[in-house]
This record gives structure tokens, C-alpha cells and sequence, in this order.
């Protein structure tokens, strides 16, 4: 179908394109003028979403996530802040809402989740493009009953919205309250446990026993190292078969002095005999004395290597003592470092379970304050008030709408009106119909009949 035999066919039957479209626009006016009027009464919302937490002053992550106004529309939009504005305005006990449930459900149910029913079919939640403001939209016959309801809306989306931040924390609250008790009893058994084990072992300090202990030990030990160089030498100087070769011998001032008398007295005795010889008074004295002194100086020699086999003997004893000491106190160390580190352990035990109170305790604390704020990030920016315009029906829109709509309606039964009873109303619907090519056409006599009286009028 061409544009030509398009606007011939509406030119044909205009009358019934108009007549549609008059209908449309008259049952439209007349349907939007029966309605009753509705107002809409609307709350705006603003969600802080960057403000920080106010016990903790941290910035909670979710609340700045993508979906974070979504979410708040859905709570505002849910079953659970519908019902709280039923309570809120205490619909459920007006007796003609009563009546009207009642007459709807045969009174089953539960009045208040009907009535949250009916306040959301009207309810419309918009969040702002480009800012945290959200609209809360009632629209109701009452002007004051839908300002209201967008009132309680917005109260009752705060109070639900507080009730979800403070809910957990009460849980939490009464969890860390139970930890923290048996926290606190951890530490005390863990200091009792220590304090059992010091009276058990009698110790106040076992730093400071520990020190002296080892100090003690570590002077055995070199007393003992001493003692075994002392009695080594000894045993050396023992097993050494010439007695003059000793040091404590060669190096004694007595024996020395009666080396030098012997040596000066044989010198006097060789003399004495190569001049008065061997049987003069004077010489025979002289034997007598270097044998007595020979005899003092064996005894000497005697007397220091008899000192040396002494200081041996005491020195083997005195080792023997210092080794079992030694020993002895060894032992004592060992023990005493084995209850430091047992009361190492109990301390560490002691230091974990303070801490893990410390961290409970601390925790517990938040979240009691937590559970008992009152403070939320959504205020009421802007309170509903009683609408004195209608915005339902809109009239204009709705007439504009009909004629729209109305056009569109007459035209297309216009089509299907001609495709019912095809005319023939211009040549190309002639060569449609024949499948014949078209050697002329004559126009209509009204067309010449208005030429000839246009030239008639022109010649006179």
C-alpha cells in the first residue's frame, strides 16, 4: 500500500476515524471525571552513607557498596516496616478497617499483614539519581490520611533500619558477655594453678635462686679446675724418681744453703787431706760435719717430697669432694631450670588467657554500647505534608493520551474497514484488481465542473 492510496482510504472513511477518536476522548473524560480524586503526600529520606560508625568510628564497608540505596528501598518497601506503620497509626483498631477485613477475609488471617497489603499497593519508593535522598510517595483519597501514612513510612523505616543495625549487636552482646565470663574464669584458674605450683616448690623468685645457683656452680666448677691442675702437678712431681730435680726442692732456700756448706766443706775436706790427711783430727772433723749436713739435707729433701705426696693426697680428695659437689649442684640447677620453665609456661598460660579476657572484655563492652544506641545515619529531610492538589486522574494527560491512542484507533479501524470491502479509489488499485496495464484516465465531473466555473469567472 502506497502513501496515495493510504490518505484516500482515510480521506474515504474520515468519519469513522473521527468518530473513534470523539468516542475515545469522551469515554476517557468522562471515566477520569467519575474517578474519585487521589492525593499523593510524599516524605524525602537522607541516608548518610559516608558518616562513620559512632562507637567505633569506622566507616562500615557495606554501606558505601553499589546496592546499598537498593537495599534501603527494599527494607522501606518490605512487610515488616509495612506492618510497623499499621501499628504505628493503629489502623487495626478503627472499627470500619476491621469491618472491611473482615469482609474481605471472612476474618481469616491477620489484620495487620491486610492492611500492610493494602497500604503498599499505593506506596511508591523512589532513591534520587545522584544524591542519598530517598522519596516515600503515598497516594490516598485523604489528603491527611496519606500525609500520615508517608510520615509513618519514614518513621517507621528508621525504626526498622535502627532495629536491624542493633539487633545484632544485642546478640552479640550477650555472646561476648558469656565469653568474658569464661574468659575471666581461665585466668583465675591459670593464676591459681601458678600460685599452687610456688607454694607447692616454695619459690618466690626463681630468676634469683636460678642465679645463684648457677653462680654457685659455676664457682665449683672452677674451684674444681683449679684443684685437678694443683693435684695433676703433683701427681707429676711424684712420679718424677730424683727428689733433687724438684722445683720445690732446687728452689728451696734451706737446701740450697746446705748444697753451698757441703760444697765448701768438701772443698775444705780435700784440702785437709792433701795437706794433714785422712787420719788428722782436723780432717776426720771435717767428714764428721759433711756427713751431718749431707744427712740434713736428705732430710730436707725428704720433707719437701713427703709435702708434695701430702698435697697430692689432699688434692685427690679435695677433687673428689669438689666432683661430688659439683655434681650435687648441677642437679639443683637442673632442677631449678625445670621449674623456671614450668613456671614459664604457667606465666605464658597466665599472659594468654589475661589477654584473651583483655579482648573479650573489650569486645563485650562495643557491642553492650552498640546494642543500646539510638542513633541512626537516616534522618527526615523533608515531612510530609496534606497535598491540596489532586494528582489522580490527571485530566490533561489522560485526554491527551485518549486522543493519541484514539487516532491510532480510528485509523486502524479505518484499514480494516476498507480491507473488508476493498474500493477501487485510484488507478493503482485499478491495475491491483485487473492485472491490466492503464491507457488513461478521465478525471471525476466534479473536478471539471469546478474547473469550467473557475474559467467562467475568470473570463467575465
Amino acid at each position: 500500500m502506497t502513501i496515495q492510496q493510504f490518505l484516500l482510504i482515510l480521506r474515504a472513511r474520515y468519519k469513522v476515524g473521527l468518530t473513534t477518536l470523539l468516542i475515545a476522548v469522551a469515554a476517557t473524560l468522562a471515566i477520569s471525571l467519575y474517578l474519585p480524586k487521589q492525593y499523593t503526600a510524599s516524605a524525602a529520606m537522607v541516608v548518610d552513607a559516608k558518616s562513620p560508625d559512632l562507637v567505633s568510628g569506622l566507616i562500615v564497608q557495606g554501606v558505601i557498596a553499589p546496592g546499598f540505596m537498593a537495599t534501603q528501598v527494599d527494607i522501606i518497601n518490605s512487610d515488616r516496616v509495612a506492618a510497623a506503620v499499621v501499628k504505628l497509626l493503629k489502623m487495626d483498631t478503627i472499627p470500619a478497617m476491621q469491618d472491611q477485613w473482615r469482609e474481605a477475609t471472612q476474618g481469616q488471617g491477620d489484620i495487620i499483614d491486610w492492611l500492610a497489603t493494602r497500604l503498599q499497593r499505593n506506596l511508591d519508593v523512589r532513591p534520587s539519581r545522584e544524591s542519598n535522598v530517598i522519596n516515600i510517595s503515598y497516594t490516598g483519597t485523604n489528603p491527611d490520611f496519606a500525609a500520615a501514612v508517608a510520615n509513618a513510612f519514614a518513621k517507621a523505616y528508621i525504626d526498622v533500619n535502627l532495629d536491624l543495625r542493633v539487633a545484632p549487636a544485642r546478640q552479640y552482646a550477650t555472646f561476648f558477655e558469656d565469653q568474658t565470663k569464661a574468659a575471666r574464669e581461665k585466668l583465675e584458674k591459670a593464676q591459681q594453678v601458678l600460685s599452687d605450683y610456688q607454694q607447692k616448690n616454695g619459690i618466690t623468685s626463681a630468676d634469683e635462686r636460678l642465679d645463684f645457683e648457677t653462680a654457685k656452680l659455676n664457682e665449683t666448677s672452677s674451684l674444681l679446675t683449679s684443684v685437678q691442675g694443683q693435684t695433676t702437678d703433683s701427681q707429676s712431681k711424684r712420679r718424677n724418681g730424683k727428689a733433687d730435680t724438684v722445683a720445690e726442692v732446687m728452689q728451696s732456700p734451706l737446701i740450697n744453703g746446705l748444697k753451698a756448706d757441703i760444697a765448701r766443706l768438701e772443698a775444705k775436706l780435700n784440702e785437709s787431706k792433701g795437706n794433714l790427711g785422712a787420719n788428722h783430727p782436723q780432717t776426720q772433723r771435717s767428714e764428721s760435719e759433711l756427713a751431718t749436713l749431707k744427712a740434713q739435707l736428705d732430710s730436707e729433701t725428704r720433707k719437701i717430697t713427703s709435702s708434695i705426696e701430702t698435697s697430692y693426697q689432699v688434692g685427690k680428695q679435695r677433687e673428689a669432694e669438689l666432683q661430688g659437689s659439683l655434681a650435687t649442684q648441677k642437679a639443683r640447677v637442673l632442677v631449678l631450670n625445670k621449674q623456671r620453665d614450668e613456671l614459664n609456661v604457667l606465666r605464658r598460660d597466665i599472659e594468654s588467657a589475661q589477654r584473651a579476657f583483655e579482648l573479650v572484655s573489650q569486645r563485650a563492652s562495643q557491642t553492650n554500647i552498640e546494642s543500646q544506641t539510638t542513633q541512626t545515619n537516616i534522618a527526615v529531610l523533608n515531612s510530609a505534608s496534606a497535598p491540596t492538589s489532586s494528582s489522580k486522574p490527571k485530566v490533561l494527560l489522560n485526554v491527551l493520551v485518549a486522543v493519541f491512542l484514539g487516532t491510532f484507533l480510528g485509523i486502524g479501524l479505518s484499514l480494516v474497514l476498507e480491507l473488508a470491502n476493498r474500493r477501487v479509489r485510484s488507478t493503482e488499485d485499478l491495475i491491483e484488481a485487473l492485472d491490466l496495464p492503464v491507457l488513461g484516465s478521465i478525471s471525476s465531473a466534479s473536478g471539471i465542473l469546478k474547473l469550467s466555473n473557475n474559467s467562467s469567472g475568470a473570463s467575465r
